[in-house]
């Protein structure tokens, strides 16, 4: 049996594209937000992939192990996937020694025979290991927490050279950049170059999936039509934690316990809103 057979990420994501629907990859900074999410799948019945950044490892060491026994108890499919990984023996060690299902290697501020080259490893060297990876073709600008800013490099989009060379290099997830940008997006909103989008799409040909960064600001009819367009693994960080932080700064003065129970309760409806949006709803 191949390997990725029972990897969760790619079993997923494989139905997804199967099914015509998007499932989130929601990023967490602690263990209220992986109680949330997960009651919002199991609710919805919908899968769910939980994203950490690389910055977690260092600040809430433990917050993998909380997200991974959360996975693995859950009555829907959930994988753990870790976001943006910029750093080689970090991404070593994490895949000798961490419960991740699969990790972006994230070498998009190198030049582009250098990211390939970084990649290819990394990409044999997880798989070795049981673990999907994920990478960014072209360069996405930009920053948001956890991740290097990029904002003071050029952005390039993606062309079907970089998709054939990504795809070489073995990766099973691919990140587009196609006028998405890391953070927020400015007065103009995110404007995206559909067709671009499509067009890579179908030059991945079924052999890997699409994945959405950048998705700050995004409005639900936007974030459809990129599900319509072929991607899958829909990337979400503010786009559902605004809630939470709206409910720190209205009850901040409101006991702990009780800080949490209206945080969790208020990110869980904001899942739910968005896994009926992506149409992950009831696929589980």
């Amino acid at each position: 049996m191949n390997w990725r057979d029972n990897n969760k990420t790619c079993q997923i994501l494989a139905l997804a594209e199967k099914g015509g629907y998007g499932v989130l990859a929601a990023i967490v900074y602690n263990v209220e937000h992986i109680t949330a999410m997960v009651q919002a799948a199991e609710q919805r019945r919908s899968p769910l992939i939980i994203q950490l950044f690389p910055s977690s490892l260092k600040q809430t060491p433990s917050l993998v192990f909380a997200a991974s026994a959360a996975a693995k108890s859950a009555s829907v499919p959930i994988s753990v996937h870790l976001d943006h990984a910029q750093d080689y023996e970090q991404i070593k060690h994490v895949a000798n020694n961490l419960p991740f299902d699969s990790i972006m290697v994230d070498m998009s501020h190198c030049e582009k025979e250098e990211n390939l080259a970084k990649t290819k490893t990394l990409c044999e060297y997880c798989h070795a290991r049981g673990i999907s990876v994920e990478a960014e073709t072209g360069r996405i600008e930009g920053g948001e927490d956890g991740i290097m800013d990029t904002g003071d490099l050029a952005g390039i989009l993606t062309n079907p050279e970089d998709v054939e060379e990504f795809i070489s290099s073995g990766v099973d997830f691919l990140a587009p950049s196609v006028g998405n940008v890391h953070g927020d997006y400015g007065p103009q909103g995110p404007e995206l170059d559909m067709e671009r989008l499509r067009d890579i799409f179908k030059s991945m040909n079924g052999r890997v999936r699409l994945v959405l960064h950048g998705t700050n600001d995004f409005p639900p009819k936007l974030t459809q039509e990129c599900i319509k367009a072929g991607v899958t693994k829909v990337n979400v960080n503010k786009l559902v934690l605004d809630p939470w932080h709206d409910n720190l700064r209205a009850n901040v003065t409101r006991p702990l316990t009780d800080l949490m129970d209206t945080g969790i309760q208020a990110l869980r409806t904001e899942m739910e809103r968005w896994m009926d949006i992506i149409g992950s709803s009831g696929r589980a």
